[in-house]
């Protein structure tokens, strides 16, 4: 029954309006809100705690999502993974602010008790947060890729333009970063140097982070799965389904409340979740990373073997 009325309120309706869309929900657990908020309450903490129980032992994850949404005073992170055989999976939530490396690495070192653990090469996906990558460092080490989000780096650039100026860059951006690494680089340095002259802090905004805006790039993965992994757009589309499941509340109490009406919502949109862009081709990515995991575990052969020799 709780699953019942959960789904219902993550379809839209109000606890007022349940009674006429599931009468012997309103026969069972009576017809006024409290009942109704009651109900809804037991449902979404069981739906967190099912969450935060995943297990990820049997699933070859290739690419990890970072990113966070408000939930009224409240901020949700939210990771979600692409495995080998492209399919899309919520991993966890957790809340706090992005911007708080304590917050965030508890996270990930939550999926690592849950079976994602450090022995395999992802490549992750973030915002322009520093905290997010120290994060990754410390839990998952520097030996994984990292990838910028090339949408939050063009509005960064961006928004210290005059209008008339930013299609114009923006195209010139975009038209790099589908070039090879080095000569996109080549490209990008150019552009910096041609801002630096009017608008100092666009090219600084541009210059921040710029390498890992080609971490894609240096994988030599085709355009069409480089078009999904060079962006948090799916996790921000997921973040978006959430909102849109949770927007009757108006008020937010606490960050408990944040989390459990996040994570059953969260369940619901992963349903609906579609193939990504390029899932065709992500066998390259997986190559790419288990031929990068190997040249380090043989660096590391080599060095322990000069270690034992000396």
């Amino acid at each position: 029954m709780r699953e019942r009325l959960l789904s219902i309120v993550m379809c839209g309706v109000s606890t007022r309006g349940y009674q006429d869309v599931l009468p012997e929900v309103a026969q069972r657990c009576g017809v006024s809100r409290s009942a109704v908020s009651r109900q809804a309450q037991q449902a979404s903490a069981e739906a967190l705690k099912e969450l935060c129980e995943r297990r990820f032992e049997e699933v070859d994850l290739l690419v990890i999502y970072l990113d966070g949404k408000r939930f009224g005073g409240h901020q949700v992170i939210c990771a979600v993974g692409v495995d080998a055989g492209d399919s899309k999976h919520v991993l966890g939530l957790t809340e706090g602010a992005t911007e708080n490396a304590v917050v965030v690495k508890g996270l990930l070192e939550e999926l690592v008790e849950r079976g994602v653990t450090p022995d395999r090469k992802r490549l992750f996906v973030i915002d322009g947060s520093k905290v997010l990558h120290t994060a990754i460092e410390q839990v998952y080490g520097k030996q994984n890729p990292v990838q910028r989000c090339r949408a939050h780096k063009l509005r960064n650039v961006l928004g210290y333009l005059p209008k008339e100026m930013q299609a114009q860059v923006a195209a010139a951006l975009r038209a790099a970063w589908k070039l090879e690494p080095k000569e996109g680089m080549a490209r990008m340095r150019m552009q910096m140097e041609w801002l630096e002259r009017s608008y100092p802090k666009a090219a600084a905004s541009l210059r921040e982070g710029l390498e890992e805006t080609f971490t894609i790039n240096h994988l030599g993965l085709s355009l069409r799965l480089r078009k999904c992994l060079a962006t948090t757009n799916i996790i921000e589309s997921s973040l978006s389904g959430v909102e849109g499941r949770t927007r009757r509340v108006t008020r937010w109490r606490s960050g408990e409340m944040a989390l459990r009406w996040a994570a059953p919502a969260a369940l619901e949109t992963e349903k609906n979740f579609r193939k990504i862009i390029g899932f065709r081709h992500l066998w390259m990515l997986k190559a790419a990373l288990d031929d990068d995991q190997t040249a380090d575990e043989n660096a590391d052969s080599i060095v322990d073997n000069k270690c034992l020799a000396a």
